[in-house]
């Protein structure tokens, strides 16, 4: 073996064990046509990919070369009320998907199902999977995200989209790499990352993960992102991948704060007082939710058009339900036949204002005929970044408005989004960059600047 082989074998850089695709339509624009090709040849892979690049049509058409490559079934994982939607564009673009709905198995190859009814079913009954909104992995117990792992473990061919990755120090790289069957999350922080919890040594930049404060190792940081680039691609617009972004250029994002103020006080206390941790900010968010719903309503009944009301708690959603005309609330509760029933209807236009939670539509759906939201605000910068791009999306035509509903002691939690959208556009801005010139070092290029001696000791 020569020195530079051993030398790319220590990489572990993903190997492109996958195939030539045999099914490349004219419907996809050039960019998305190169994805899908890399997908397929790399055979385990990840499309971080922002909202309205058409993810699910190249979901569709990857899970169509690998069932004429296998002659097996393919699955297609997605969140609650996205297997509609997915298998309403297969139809439209003539690719056959049969619905799982946990009882029979479709007879057609390509079978999409929600994350929920994986349970049910047996990976070796499958060629490949796919995992529609991957990042929703981390959101999962660990049970769940365990059974998710040990299942595409047994498939040769998988592939995972998200609009983002989350921006919590790349965190969820390590969940994606595990799940495509790379280095596992942990052995990620041992290679590329030293616990600063446990060494006093300097260099490089830190993060804030698992609980404790990694760096990466020494000169690693641009390893890892040849890593990383080795199975994944970051797209934020067609640019990033040499291609024309004519047709995919975003509307204006009008966001606006609106301060609530309360005469509600802590128990024990005489006068109001500043919400500063996360125990206060709970307390504050409960004692203010009449003031912050009433808000919340009144701005969405004004705006001329349909209107998203997201909420955390369930007082606010049925609060929200009380006072707001022509809404309909979707909870947790709610059976999924409920869930899709109501969303397809806001999406028809049937229903103006649609009431829920991010953790139950922030994922996968595509309203673009609504461009207004108001929003109480959390800690999740995906929660929020998600649930904007339900509206905020390439091909939304207008001007999308988020209003942002909060109270004094909630302005340091938007104080800590914008830090963690900053930290999200660094890692995209990283794995876009080396996307280009970090994929393959030539190792022959190596000159050393000065020669070796000969120890004094021989």
């Amino acid at each position: 073996m020569k020195f530079k082989d051993f030398l790319e074998k220590k990489t572990q850089l993903s190997s492109g064990a996958g195939f030539n695709p045999s099914f490349m339509p004219d419907f996809l624009f050039p960019f998305q046509a190169a994805l899908v090709d890399w997908s397929c040849r790399n055979g385990r892979s990840a499309l971080f990919e922002d909202c309205g690049l058409g993810k699910t049509v190249q979901q569709l058409t990857w899970a169509e070369n690998v069932v004429r490559e296998t002659n097996g079934k393919v699955l297609i994982l997605t969140p609650l009320a996205v297997s509609a939607q997915t298998t309403k564009e297969a139809t439209r673009f003539e690719i056959e998907t049969g619905r799982y709905r946990g009882k029979e198995m479709p007879k057609e190859k390509i079978v999409v199902t929600n994350y929920e009814q994986l349970h049910k079913l047996n990976p070796l009954d499958f060629e490949g999977c796919v995992c529609d909104e991957s990042s929703i992995l981390k959101n999962f117990d660990g049970s769940m995200k365990s059974q998710i792992v040990q299942f595409m473990r047994k498939l040769k061919y998988r592939l995972l989209c998200t609009a983002t990755a989350s921006p919590n120090d790349y965190t969820e790289l390590g969940t994606s790499s595990e799940a495509l069957g790379y280095l596992g999350h942990i052995d990620m922080l041992k290679k590329f990352f030293r616990n600063e919890n446990n060494t006093n040594a300097a260099g490089g930049r830190s993060h804030n993960m698992l609980g404790g404060k990694y760096r990466f190792r020494g000169h690693s940081e641009k390893d890892f992102w040849r890593w990383v680039c080795s199975w994944a691609r970051a797209v934020r617009k067609p640019s990033d991948l040499g291609f024309s972004d004519d047709g995919y250029k975003l509307p204006e994002l009008i966001e606006t704060q609106h301060l609530v103020k309360s005469d509600s006080k802590p128990e024990g206390f005489l006068f109001s007082v500043p919400a500063v941790g996360l125990k206060e900010q709970r307390e504050e968010r409960s004692r203010t939710v009449e003031e912050r719903c009433q808000l919340a309503s009144e701005i969405a009944e004004n705006h001329d058009g349909s209107s998203v009301i997201w909420c955390h708690l369930n007082r606010e959603s049925e609060t929200l339900k009380r006072i707001t005309k022509n809404s309909e609330e979707v909870k947790g509760s709610d059976s999924d036949e409920k869930k899709e029933e109501i969303f397809q209807a806001f999406e028809s236009g049937e229903i103006a204002n649609l009431i829920t939670k991010p953790s139950l539509a922030c994922f996968g759906l595509n309203w673009q005929h609504c461009h207004h939201q108001t929003f109480f605000p959390t800690h999740s910068y995906e929660q929020y970044y998600q649930a904007v791009r339900r509206c905020w999306r390439f091909g939304q035509e207008k001007k999308v408005k988020v209003d942002i509903v909060c109270t004094n002691g909630e302005l340091n939690i938007l104080k800590n989004i914008k830090r963690k959208s900053e930290a999200a556009s660094e890692m995209f801005n990283n794995l876009v960059d080396l996307m280009h010139n970090a994929l393959k070092v030539d190792r022959d290029d190596y000159k050393p600047n000065s020669k070796s001696g000969i120890p004094s000791f021989l």
